[in-house]
């Protein structure tokens, strides 16, 4: 079976897209300047103007942008998916780290990023892909979800999985406190998974990602 080291050889600068406040987005740029994570943050994309991820890298000193996402509610348009692309080139960007983001990614970005897209998904795939899958999994009455670090695909929460980490379902949660008790799982998991990459210690086997320690 064929192994493939993903991007092992190229200095890691990170492009972070993001919705949201972007608390995924920040623990990764603090993780980076600690120096636990051998790269740096690039540049941050937002499809929404106000949003909290580009002020906080902002007050970090990163440089963060707001691109007009087009007419589309749940995709980029193909004028705006080549002003990301465009935006993350010029930035010298090797690995594009989705953090909150809520627009499917197609064919034409993921091309452009061969094997460079990263999401992390709050459930455990295959489990409650989708929106809202904290409530999806208190809905369902699972006693265990978690968080899902996986390579991105063009279906929708299909690709490569990387790392998961297990949180478990009280007889007492909301869709609230399950949410964020999944939020810090997810602040522990993804820069662990991004220091890796940085690293070279993730490699592909078919469909497996395999951590090379």
């Amino acid at each position: 079976m064929e192994e493939r080291q993903v991007n092992c050889a190229k200095p890691y600068r990170l492009g972070i897209l993001g919705s949201g406040k972007g608390s995924n987005c920040m623990a990764i740029a603090d993780a980076c300047a600690a120096g636990h994570i051998p790269a740096q943050v690039a540049l941050v994309i937002s499809d929404v103007p106000d949003a909290g991820i580009l002020f906080g890298s902002r007050e970090r000193g990163i440089k963060a942008v707001y691109i007009p996402p087009g007419p589309f509610r749940t995709k980029l348009d193909e004028t705006a998916e080549r002003s990301y692309v465009s935006a993350l080139k010029d930035a010298g960007v090797n690995l594009v780290l989705l953090a909150g983001f809520m627009r499917i990614l197609k064919g034409g970005f993921l091309r452009a990023f061969p094997q460079g897209v990263v999401n992390i998904h709050p459930a455990l795939l295959p489990t409650f892909p989708g929106l809202e899958s904290w409530k999806q999994a208190l809905d369902y009455g699972a006693k265990v979800t978690g968080c899902t670090v996986h390579f991105v695909d063009e279906g929708i929460d299909t690709g490569p999985i990387i790392a998961q980490e297990t949180v478990p379902v009280l007889p007492e949660d909301t869709a609230a406190s399950l949410h964020a008790r999944i939020q810090e799982a997810e602040r522990r998991v993804y820069p662990e998974v991004v220091g890796a990459l940085a690293r070279g210690e993730i490699c592909l086997q078919g469909r497996q990602a395999v951590w090379r320690k």
